[in-house]
C-alpha cells in the first residue's frame, strides 16, 4: 500500500521550491493538492495527488534575487561562524556592482536577506559563484544529482602521463565513492581543464594530489550555461530571467 509523503518534500522533488520554502507557503495557504488548499505543516499526500503552488507562492519566487560573483582568494564560499573568515556574502554591496544596461535599471541596493551561496569554492580558489535568494536554483546546482556542469581552469605543477590523464577523466574515488566521469584536457602546457558533474570537498585539488600533481590556481569559469565572462574579481552581477542555468 502507498504511504503518505510531506506534502514539502514532494513540492521540493517536483522543483518547484526548497522544503523551507514549502513549509512557508503552506503556512500562507498558497499549496493546494487535488485543488484543496492545505495550510498545516506537515500535511502529507500520496504521490499520485496534484500538488500545485498558488500564483501568490508563484510572485514571490519571480521577485527573489540571484547573482553571480567572481570570488577572490581569500574568502569563503559559506558565513564562518568563529568569523575567522569573510564570507563571499559580504562583497555583495552596491559598491561591487558590475553595472550592465541588459539590467535594465534593477536596483544593486536590493534587501540581501536569504542570499546565500548554491555551491562551494574553497578560499584558495577564485572565480564564479552562484548566490540566490531562489530554493529551486539551489536545489538544481547542489542537488544531489544534479546535472549541471561546472568548468575549471586549474594550473599545476608536475608531469602527468597519458594513463593518469585517463585515471582524472574516469577511475579515481573520494572518501570511497567512486568519482563520475569527468572531462580533463590540457589548455596549455601548465593549465588544465576541468568540467564536472560533482563537488566534492576540494575535489579538484585531491584528483590532482592522486596523480601527482600540485595545484597552484584553481578558477571556476562555467556552471551550466552561464559563463564568468569579463566579471572582474570582487565583482558581481544579477543573474537576468532570461539566462538559464
Amino acid at each position: 500500500m502507498e504511504d503518505k509523503v510531506r506534502v514539502s518534500k514532494l513540492l521540493s522533488e517536483l522543483g518547484l521550491c526548497s522544503r523551507r520554502e514549502a513549509d512557508s507557503y503552506i503556512e500562507q495557504g498558497l499549496v493546494t493538492v487535488d485543488g484543496e488548499v492545505v495550510n498545516e505543516l506537515g500535511v502529507r499526500a500520496y504521490r499520485h495527488q496534484k500538488i500545485e503552488l498558488q500564483s501568490g507562492a508563484k510572485v514571490q519566487q519571480a521577485s527573489r534575487i540571484t547573482v553571480i560573483l567572481n570570488k577572490p582568494v581569500g574568502y569563503i564560499s559559506h558565513f564562518d561562524d568563529e568569523q575567522e573568515y569573510q564570507p563571499a556574502a559580504s562583497l555583495i554591496t552596491p559598491d561591487n556592482y558590475f553595472a550592465s544596461p541588459l539590467d535594465k535599471g534593477r536596483n544593486p541596493r536590493f534587501n540581501t536577506k536569504g542570499l546565500a551561496p548554491a555551491g562551494r569554492l574553497d578560499i584558495d580558489s577564485t572565480g564564479l559563484l552562484v548566490l540566490t535568494q531562489d530554493g529551486r536554483i539551489a536545489k538544481l546546482l547542489i542537488g544531489e544529482n544534479s546535472p549541471i556542469e561546472k568548468e575549471y581552469l586549474v594550473r599545476v605543477e608536475g608531469a602527468l602521463s597519458f594513463e593518469d590523464l585517463d585515471r582524472l577523466k574516469h577511475g579515481l574515488s573520494l572518501d570511497g565513492v567512486t568519482l563520475k566521469p569527468a572531462q580533463v584536457s590540457w589548455q596549455n602546457e601548465d593549465q588544465l581543464r576541468f568540467v564536472l558533474r560533482e563537488g566534492r570537498k576540494r575535489q579538484i585539488r585531491r584528483m590532482c594530489e592522486m596523480v601527482g600533481l600540485k595545484v597552484i590556481g584553481l578558477k571556476r569559469v562555467r556552471i551550466g550555461r552561464i559563463s564568468l565572462g569579463p566579471l572582474p574579481p570582487g565583482q558581481w552581477r544579477f543573474v537576468r530571467p532570461e539566462e538559464q542555468f
